[in-house]
């Protein structure tokens, strides 16, 4: 049974089916590619960026800003397929925590800013507060371009105000 065919009432009145029958189409229908993404490196070209290609093949990107910090940030080459849904992620990371858990007053900042975002949001991976934004893989260069002065400026933003003084991406 594909979840998109269950009313919404039904998910949320079965916790333990939505459990179950969600994890199944996610885990059949969605589909990672790990080689660096050529569409990616000209569109980047294009704009002139300068950046490495990563060993998972992501292209890692970095910008000196205007307040004498710098922004690390990803152009994800992998893209997740869901259905006709053909999913690129552009991010950064703006907080790292001492643990392997975020704080919960760091938890709850990112939560509130989320919810604020014109686009993209907030993430844990690892111990990592990653901002990210996911757009169409085949989106246009100016639309990639976008999204990573969005994801750039937003997690310098977050990282300036959960580190004061300091700037680790």
């Amino acid at each position: 049974m594909h979840l998109a065919s269950l009313p919404l009432a039904l998910l949320l009145s079965t916790p333990a089916l939505a459990a179950t029958e969600a994890a199944k189409p996610l885990a059949d229908e969605t589909k990672r590619s790990t080689t660096a993404d050529v569409a990616v490196r000209n569109q980047l070209d294009a704009l002139d960026y300068q950046y490495e290609v990563d060993a998972d093949g992501d292209y890692k990107l970095t910008f000196d800003l205007d307040n004498e910090r710098s922004q690390l940030a990803f152009v994800i080459s992998g893209v997740e397929d869901y259905g006709t849904f053909r999913i690129r992620e552009v991010w950064a990371p703006a907080y790292r925590s001492p643990g392997e858990q975020l704080p919960v007053e760091v938890a709850n900042r990112l939560l509130e800013d989320s919810q604020s975002s014109k686009m993209g949001g907030w993430v844990k991976q690892g111990n990592l507060a990653v901002f990210v934004v996911k757009i169409a893989a085949d989106a246009s260069s100016r639309a990639l371009d976008d999204a990573i002065d969005y994801v750039v400026r937003a997690a310098d933003q977050m990282e300036a105000e959960l580190t004061p003084g300091k700037d680790e991406f």
